[in-house]
């Protein structure tokens, strides 16, 4: 089975006009949010203005919270304790929501261009690539983005 591409990218460094055109620059198409909570201290970031911006360029936002981390991975995550948030996040995507929330997004990417996006600038250190590699096993191959310095 030739395997389909898969976006990732973090929003941590960068404004949105530098994640919008990392993002166009790429070709997505669709943009996965997989933030539990889709709110950000960071300016235009929450939920309706990231929306509100990928639209005007032209790219789709899904949010799919069942692909976030509980508050208790989250909290593990900021005390660096990437072990305890691994088995947290692991126990929650076993869960049916997460397993129908894992294939609707592989089903979009199969489709067209999709990213899927969080805070962290390195994916290595963050919990979508937890969720990259579940998307794997449908066949998707998982992609970084690293936008731009800040300005």
């Amino acid at each position: 089975m030739a395997q389909s591409k898969l976006w990732t990218i973090g929003y941590e460094n960068v404004g949105v006009p530098e994640f919008v055109a990392a993002l166009k620059e790429a070709k997505i198409k669709t943009l996965v949010d997989v933030r539990e909570i889709a709110n950000s201290r960071r300016a235009g970031y929450s939920k309706k203005a990231l929306a509100a911006s990928l639209d005007e360029a032209g790219i789709a936002y899904v949010h799919m919270k069942p692909l976030g981390t509980p508050k208790a991975g989250r909290e593990a995550a900021r005390k660096g304790d990437t072990k305890t948030m691994r088995r947290i996040f692991e126990a929650k995507l076993a869960e049916p929501e997460s397993q129908l929330a894992l294939a609707e997004t592989a089903d979009l990417a199969k489709k067209g261009r999709v990213c899927i996006m969080c805070l962290e600038h390195d994916w290595r250190d963050c919990h979508r690539a937890i969720v990259a590699e579940h998307l794997g096993e449908f066949g998707l191959k998982p992609a970084h983005l690293s936008p731009g310095p800040p300005r």
